[in-house]
């Protein structure tokens, strides 16, 4: 972990870290599966899987033994609907407002990586009346490698004007971790984000593991 007085920027991972999307990907997800004429699931299974893109959704609602061409027309209808609905309920993490305020205050750089694709995010990030407070909003498909590469970081670096080890990155998936490591930044693990029951946080080698937004700015 970088030292204290280094920090100029704190990064975050979208989905589950910065923003609480799961209630808008599930609409999506429900509403696709009631036109397949299957039944909605509730909120808590679909959130495990909401940071890790379309696909997992579409394996978690109708399994994974559709074939490539019904996968895909479920998939594009997911993301159809979710474009129409990308913040019908979607808000900032419980604590995240404050957080955002006072690094605001204290002269700190925030933005977002994240491996959403950027014409979700942008319109996302705009809608959140957040997409003028970020200093830098890298997507998916910004750079040529998503997470857990690191160069959507260092592209955020350079757009930030910062070295890597004046900044934190927030994740709560271990690609977020890994590609944080690899970009040589301080890496926070966040315990509040959309975990499955199968991952072992304290497996990832996170520089710290917070419970709530707030705990970053011990780091800082």
């Amino acid at each position: 972990m970088p030292a204290h007085s280094k920090i100029r920027a704190v990064l975050f991972d979208l989905d589950g870290t910065l923003a609480d999307t799961a209630p808008d990907l599930a609409y999506a997800l429900n509403q696709t599966l009631i036109e397949a004429g299957k039944t909605a699931l509730p909120l808590e299974p679909i959130r495990a899987v909401a940071s890790n893109g379309s696909a997992p959704l579409i394996e978690l609602g109708f399994g994974r033994n559709l074939d490539k061409a019904t996968f895909e027309q479920h998939r594009q209808h997911l993301l159809s609907v979710y474009m129409d609905n990308l913040t019908r309920e979607t808000t900032l993490m419980s604590g995240m407002e404050s957080l955002l305020e006072e690094l605001e205050q204290n002269n700190i750089l925030w933005g977002v990586v994240t491996n959403k694709p950027a014409r979700f995010t942008d319109p996302l990030m705009a809608q959140l009346n957040l997409d003028q407070r970020a200093s830098t909003i890298v997507s998916g498909d910004t750079t040529e490698h998503p997470k857990p590469h690191p160069l959507p970081l260092l592209h955020a670096c350079k757009q930030l004007g910062t070295e890597p080890d004046e900044c934190l990155y927030l994740g709560d998936a271990e690609r977020d971790i890994e590609a944080g490591k690899r970009a040589e930044m301080g890496t926070i693990a966040c315990r509040f984000g959309y975990l499955a029951e199968e991952d072992e946080i304290e497996q990832w080698g996170a520089d710290r593991i917070i419970d709530h937004p707030q705990e970053v700015l011990a780091w800082i």
